[in-house]
């Protein structure tokens, strides 16, 4: 299922960076540092630092659901595990009222 989706993007990234062959100049503002960069190579790599920067963003806002997620699990089995030692009690019998 992942090979549906995964094989036509990388045919359109592959088809973008083959027809943008066009150099840019990229610099960095407060320093004098340039870089020649194909423009595909410049589109793609900001692209995928937003996307790993966006996937950073969504998973640290699971982590205090993934918390209170383990907590809960680990009170049902303490939980679970005093319902085990309870019914393997014993009844206690009680003397008839009266």
């Amino acid at each position: 299922m992942r090979a549906l989706l995964a094989i036509p993007l990388m045919v359109i990234l592959v088809v973008f960076a083959l027809s943008n062959k066009q150099v840019v100049q990229l610099g960095l503002w407060p320093t004098d540092i340039l870089i020649d960069l194909p423009v595909s190579l410049a589109v793609l790599g900001i692209a995928g630092l937003f996307f790993l920067f966006g996937a950073l963003v969504a998973w640290s806002g699971t982590v205090a659901e993934r918390s209170r997620a383990r907590r809960a699990e680990a009170t049902v089995r303490q939980l679970e595990a005093q319902l085990a030692s309870l019914r393997s009690r014993p009844a206690l019998s009680l003397p008839p009222p009266g």
